[in-house]
């Protein structure tokens, strides 16, 4: 369980790919990671599995890949890091799984004072889980959706710090995000939709990977 709110941004030092997918290896300024360690890299939960100085490796299955940008990653890019929330520390963020639902694209950026306008598309399926004012995590950041301007686009407004502390500051106009929705709205969907179908069994239309 993580918070949304970036630690550190990594920088990918080198990037296997493996049979069952990639091995990605970050260079972190984080403190107190050890072998089995949950990390939120760009907002996709990874287990590190190898230390070494100030890095580590974690193992990226194909289904993450398929959900998420960690497929595209090389060496020398930015990664928004997270360690997972501790009981009793204060949630600062919303609830984030590091579960991502698919992959959406910044369709436009406007600069609004030291910040950010941002126009999203979201993936297929999911803006049913989306609402104004509500929170969604875009590659691991916790933000607030400003608007929903039509059936798969919001709007975002991108705070100076969030630009300066996160891989945000970079992102321009058709680069793609990792997209997570709050994970309230999934519950709430899956028990209307339970109601109307008498659980039927069928999936609901949205999915996961971590």
């Amino acid at each position: 369980m993580f918070t949304g709110l970036i630690e550190d941004v990594g920088t990918v030092t080198a990037v296997e790919r493996v049979p069952q997918g990639v091995r990605l290896s970050v260079r972190t300024r984080l403190p107190g990671l050890t072998h089995g360690s949950s990390i939120a890299v760009d907002g996709v939960c990874l287990t590190a599995v190898e230390l070494a100085g100030d890095r580590f490796t974690a193992d990226v299955s194909a289904e993450t890949l398929s959900k998420s940008t960690l497929g595209d990653r090389k060496a020398g890019d930015g990664v928004n890091l997270e360690r997972p929330l501790a009981l009793g520390d204060r949630l600062g963020g919303h609830l984030v799984l590091g579960h991502v639902d698919g992959v959406g694209e910044i369709v436009r950026r406007e600069v609004v004072g030291e910040g950010a306008l941002v126009e999203l598309r979201l993936p297929p399926g999911l803006a049913s889980l989306v609402v104004s004012k509500g929170s969604i995590a875009l590659d691991g950041i916790s933000l607030t959706v400003n608007a929903l301007l039509d059936p798969d686009r919001i709007s975002l407004f991108i705070i100076p710090e969030t630009l300066r502390a996160t891989t945000w500051g970079i992102k321009r106009a058709g680069a793609q995000v990792n997209v997570e929705a709050d994970i309230l709205g999934k519950h709430v969907a899956r028990l209307m939709q339970s109601g109307s179908e008498k659980n039927d069994g069928r999936v609901p239309p949205f999915g996961g990977s971590g």
